[in-house]
């Protein structure tokens, strides 16, 4: 489908992407070294959790990716998905915990141009209902890079599945319509452009 064939407005005449298209962030060294020793996928149940949320929804997973804690190549494979116009939601899992490997929040962080920092606030309140105070541990975050969403998990299974299943999943659409909303008058200005 174009771009244009999925964007549609909600009851409030906000813009709406429906389906999106994702883009899974793997975060982890033991599972890059696991996958370069097999030449297989080694298990990610964190991003096979976020995975099965977004296409039970309808949404299409376009890319996986996995790479290890390292601050310079987690920034440049984020920065690679959000600066491609078919992705319109990244999702990272792993790394944002306390240990000195925990880098994923300050290397995505750095791409944002808008932060969103309900998603963290809401995310860890959600978490007190599960874990109790280790919910302060994480570090989960979210915020706009090249106008697309991007969110930050932990790479627990049970973590995402809450994330997805309870905040990003039911409000990516919007926010990834009302982050772009720009680019569709800027397009019809051009297209309009062409045909005079």
């Amino acid at each position: 489908m174009t771009p244009s064939e999925r964007r549609t407005t909600d009851q409030h005449g906000h813009d709406v992407v429906n389906p999106l298209y994702v883009a899974i962030v793997t975060v982890s060294s033991s599972r890059a070294a696991q996958a370069a020793e097999s030449d297989g996928s080694p298990d990610d149940p964190g991003g096979d959790t976020v995975a099965t949320c977004f296409e039970g929804e309808g949404h299409e997973v376009s890319e996986r990716v996995l790479v290890r804690d390292d601050s310079a190549t987690i920034r440049s494979t984020v920065r690679e998905l959000v600066n491609r116009r078919e992705i319109d939601v990244v999702v990272t899992t792993g790394g944002t915990g306390v240990s000195v490997d925990d880098v994923t929040p300050e290397a995505v962080s750095s791409l944002f141009e808008r932060k969103l920092p309900g998603f963290g606030e809401l995310f860890r309140m959600r978490s007190w209902e599960e874990v109790g105070t280790r919910a302060m541990a994480s570090r989960a975050t979210a915020g706009l890079a090249a106008d697309t969403p991007v969110f930050c998990l932990p790479g627990s299974q049970s973590a995402c599945e809450t994330a997805c299943e309870e905040l990003i999943v039911p409000e990516a659409p919007h926010l990834a319509g009302v982050a772009t909303a720009h680019r569709t008058t800027v397009e019809e200005t051009m297209q309009d452009g062409d045909e005079e």
